[in-house]
């Protein structure tokens, strides 16, 4: 993980590191109540525990940029961001951040074209904003039977793009390529290290319990126990269900095992996030839980790409890729449509 390296000297008093918290809450948009509360409930979770919030948390910059990507609700507070915009630093991450998740890499001409000003405003493309995700020319095959071919789409930070397609036609496939689990069999694929993934089956052990996830999953991208737990849990609030951590998992219902999956994929608050359908299992109100998190993710600077097959799920996105139906043959390639057309592209 690119994390930012923890002070070699001794570790800041309490009451500095309470305020170099609430500074960054502040910074990240969070409104004036909610930058209270959260102070005030981490500050008692800290002194319940006994344990310094350093300690506990890790340094305050980097808890508070995971709590407010977390927490953070413009809705009512913030005026929603424009389609693809990105208010970070554009010199946080840029393309060559990027690192090589293929096994291999073929010469390419040239990558997927931007669309023409004529089809969206300039200033809505968001090329400026730095490249979280890159495919060019990516192709696998299962067997006798080509499942991607030539695929090239490129992910952005503070951008949610979708991914559509008949059944078959590799939407699940692409999103395992992306986070590493398979190899194509040609062409390049960069992704930033920072990444989680939410597979459309869900990751999750039955016998552990959830904060056990939480720590597991913590301990693997460097973040201190206590600081995985309570973020974890912040998480879980956010899409409605307040957590009981000593909960297995496998007790658990359909619908809440979804929703434990999507807060580990998103618990260090990575550059990019790959969901893979996920609101399977969310009632209504959760359904709509996600997508609030999803565009404060966004708004955070985060790239998301994630597999629909809900048609509503494409007017809160701010590009579409097709995948082609796969008796289209082997001249597969991904069509894309931008957000404001408000409809796909046909295969």
């Amino acid at each position: 993980m690119n994390r930012a390296q923890e002070p070699c000297g001794p570790a800041p008093d309490p009451p500095d590191w309470y305020r170099t918290f609430e500074t960054e809450l502040a910074c990240h948009g969070l409104p004036v109540p909610e930058v209270s509360r959260t102070s005030t409930s981490t500050r008692a979770e800290a002194e319940a525990a006994g344990v310094p919030p350093f300690e506990m948390y890790g340094p305050a910059v980097l808890y508070a940029r995971e709590v407010a990507s977390a927490l953070r609700d413009y809705q009512g507070t913030v005026a929603p961001p424009a389609p693809g915009s990105w208010t970070g630093n554009p010199t946080d991450l840029s393309s060559t951040d990027l690192v090589d998740a293929s096994d291999h890499s073929v010469p390419v001409d040239s990558a997927e074209q931007a669309p023409t000003a004529t089809t969206i405003p300039a200033d809505a493309v968001p090329s400026i904003a730095p490249v979280v995700l890159r495919l060019t020319n990516v192709s696998v095959h299962r067997g006798r039977r080509t499942v991607l071919s030539g695929i090239s789409l490129t992910v952005h930070r503070g951008e949610v793009v979708a991914v559509v397609g008949a059944n078959g036609a590799g939407k699940s496939t692409l999103l395992q390529l992306c986070a590493g689990l398979l190899r194509a069999e040609s062409g390049r694929i960069e992704r930033t290290p920072r990444f989680g993934y939410a597979p459309q089956l869900d990751s999750l052990a039955p016998l552990l319990t959830v904060d056990e996830h939480l720590r597991l999953f913590g301990a693997a991208r460097g973040m201190p126990r206590g600081r995985s737990v309570s973020t974890g849990h912040r998480l879980l609030t956010r899409l409605g269900w307040t957590a009981r951590g000593d909960q297995n998992a496998g007790t658990l219902s359909g619908g809440t095992q979804q929703k434990l999956n999507v807060a580990l994929a998103q618990l260090d608050a990575p550059d990019l996030l790959l969901l893979d359908e996920p609101y399977q299992g969310l009632d209504a109100l959760a359904y709509e839980d996600l997508w609030a998190l999803i565009s404060s993710w966004r708004a955070s600077g985060a790239g998301v790409l994630l597999v629909t097959h809900l048609l509503r799920d494409v007017d809160l996105v701010d590009r579409v890729i097709e995948l082609p139906a796969p008796q289209e043959g082997s001249g597969r390639s991904a069509r894309w449509a931008p957000r404001w057309t408000r409809r796909k592209e046909p295969a």
